[in-house]
């Protein structure tokens, strides 16, 4: 975790006020963690220590501005204070949160946490009692409609999915497979790990128009136009090729209604050739249902602007995939205590 209290975890009882407090106020945590990155605080002091003097200096923030959110930001976590008074990147905050780091995901947060899920948030009152009015966002159809909505998105969200690709392109292994379908697989970010690392790897992706446009440059940075293209439109309504070896879903199933999700599973065991893998990674919680506690947030969050998604477990989407004939071959964790892999094989 980036900072100690920015989400609890726990699985027992909240006993004391100070508990109830340190939860009803973590919004304020990712909030000072938001205006950090919006100040490029983090890059600033990507060299070294630095007194708040010269941080105000170098983001052009008052210095009482400064001094207060670097207060704030050491308190939980993300910088430390040494005895003279200089402040320093926190371990995690260095490696993931400067511009400078190869893993920064800084944008991933910066857009679409800040700006895009945290407002949807604010209707999660009217989505439980069911007053969400007509023309809100109810899903990411909505949403991914809204070109200026679908870029910045996308673009943070392909910053985000870089490190969980090269996860997966180590936990399965697709040497085998030629063919490899994409489902609502955005900008690319996992199909381009998934290429890099099996050269013999060619990919089809389906996902809406705006994301699509967005994710060919991804594709052509990468150097990858002759073995990526794109379907643009809904995964959910749009003819899927067939006979392929590999089809992920990513992030797809907990943004889509839940009567959409065992749909999504037939017309992946239609699309497969006998063998064939299909991987699905999302939120999951334990079949308890007492967490992990950032998986189950993701969960509640994204049921803010659908209201009707489903709460994904392990044990019922395998189950599901065993009804409709798939052969379960085991889960895994992806994003350690947030999202899971289940990788399911059609017999044959």
């Amino acid at each position: 975790m980036l900072a100690r209290k920015m989400a609890p975890s726990r699985e027992e009882p909240i006993e004391t006020a100070e508990d109830l407090s340190s939860i009803a106020f973590s919004f304020m945590a990712s909030k000072a963690l938001f205006a950090g990155l919006h100040i490029d605080l983090f890059t600033a002091l990507a060299d070294g220590p630095r007194t708040t003097a010269a941080l105000a200096e170098a983001t052009g923030i008052p210095l009482n501005r400064i001094v207060m959110l670097t207060t704030a930001l050491a308190s939980i976590g993300l910088l430390t204070l040494a005895d003279d008074g200089r402040v320093e990147n926190s371990p995690a905050a260095q490696t993931f949160l400067s511009r400078q780091s190869k893993y920064d995901f800084g944008d991933y947060l910066r857009y679409q946490i800040d700006q895009q899920m945290y407002p949807f948030l604010l209707q999660l009152n009217a989505v439980m009692k069911g007053d969400l009015s007509d023309d809100a966002i109810a899903s990411y159809k909505h949403w991914m409609a809204d070109e200026e909505q679908a870029s910045v998105y996308s673009e943070s969200q392909h910053a985000g999915s870089l490190g969980p690709g090269r996860s997966l392109a180590r936990k399965v292994d697709l040497s085998q497979a030629k063919s490899l379908l994409d489902v609502g697989g955005g900008t690319g970010a996992m199909t381009i790990s998934l290429c890099r690392e099996y050269p013999d790897l060619h990919a089809t992706i389906i996902d809406f128009p705006n994301v699509a446009e967005i994710g060919w440059r991804f594709v052509s940075e990468a150097g990858l136009v002759d073995r990526v293209r794109y379907i643009p439109g809904n995964a959910v309504a749009v003819a899927w090729p067939g006979n392929q070896d590999a089809i992920l879903m990513s992030y797809l199933m907990s943004g889509v209604p839940g009567d959409d999700v065992e749909g999504l599973m037939r017309k992946a065991f239609e699309a497969l050739a006998p063998g064939g893998k299909l991987m699905v990674h999302d939120f999951m919680v334990e079949e308890d249902r007492r967490g992990p506690a950032l998986a189950a947030l993701w969960q509640l969050q994204h049921m803010a602007f659908t209201p009707d998604a489903r709460s994904l477990s392990v044990g019922w989407l395998s189950a599901k995939g065993r009804e409709i004939g798939f052969e379960a071959s085991g889960a895994d964790n992806l994003i350690p205590a947030m999202t899971k892999l289940v990788v399911f094989t059609k017999p044959g």
